[in-house]
């Protein structure tokens, strides 16, 4: 019954490691798609950067059209200024001159805006896209050093299962389904526990004189009255 025990508590002991492996091994999608997160923040900025660039050269080339329009406006109005026959006339056509003249002067105002913020635009974009390549290489490497952990991972995993398989040669088949009954009664627990001085390592409370003292016995599988798991005395 002693070496049944160690046996099981071997067995215990290489479950838990292939859960923990295990574990690390899905979470390695999960820490390459945070490393990706980074630089899909990156690529919306630029994008957005670039949209909003995209909608300033627009309004620039409208502009950039009114003033074209206006100015040939003022040219025909120049000539037809040469052709008045009165000073209310010549007076009108001054003022509509004038008007336009004002019009283009804001239109160009509005251009110079337009420019400025398109050179701002433009400087960050530039930084997003000087951030994202600094990024990216950083990402490289640290994918490069995750995808190794999980080709470390994944052959240790392949060494517990063998481990493992050798194990449960030594166990009988109703002995490891007692063990498995009890594990899954304890979701992420053990199923094996040792006890010290009375105490059950896996709920924490005393054991009766009398079943504490049949332990020492190892005649059979003794569990604990209370956490219903398998025990066995810490040596």
């Amino acid at each position: 019954m002693k070496e049944k025990i160690r046996v099981l508590v071997k067995l215990q002991h290489l479950d838990t490691e292939s859960a923990r492996v295990a574990s690390s091994l899905k979470e390695v999608s999960k820490r390459l798609e945070n490393l990706d997160s980074g630089l899909k923040e990156i690529e919306q900025t630029i994008r957005n950067q670039e949209s909003i660039a995209n909608e300033l050269k627009k309004k620039y080339r409208d502009h950039e059209s009114d003033v074209k329009a206006n100015l040939e406006r003022n040219k025909k109005n120049q000539e037809k200024l040469r052709a008045v026959k009165t000073n209310k006339e010549y007076q009108s056509m001054l003022k509509e001159i004038e008007d336009i003249n004002a019009k283009n002067s804001s239109i160009e105002d509005n251009m110079l805006e337009c420019l400025d913020r398109l050179d701002e635009i433009e400087t960050i974009i530039a930084q997003k896209k000087n951030e994202y390549s600094e990024l990216s290489e950083q990402i490289k490497i640290e994918k490069e050093n995750i995808e190794q952990e999980a080709g470390v991972d994944k052959k240790k995993l392949d060494e517990i299962n063998i481990d493992r398989e050798n194990v449960m040669e030594l166990l009988d088949s109703e002995l490891f389904k007692k063990y498995i009954k009890i594990k899954e009664q304890h979701q992420g627990g053990l199923a094996v526990v040792p006890v010290k001085d009375a105490v059950c390592h896996g709920c924490n409370v005393n054991l009766p004189p009398q079943l504490y003292n049949e332990l020492f016995r190892y005649d059979s599988l003794k569990f604990c009255p209370n956490c219903q798991r398998i025990i066995y005395l810490k040596e």
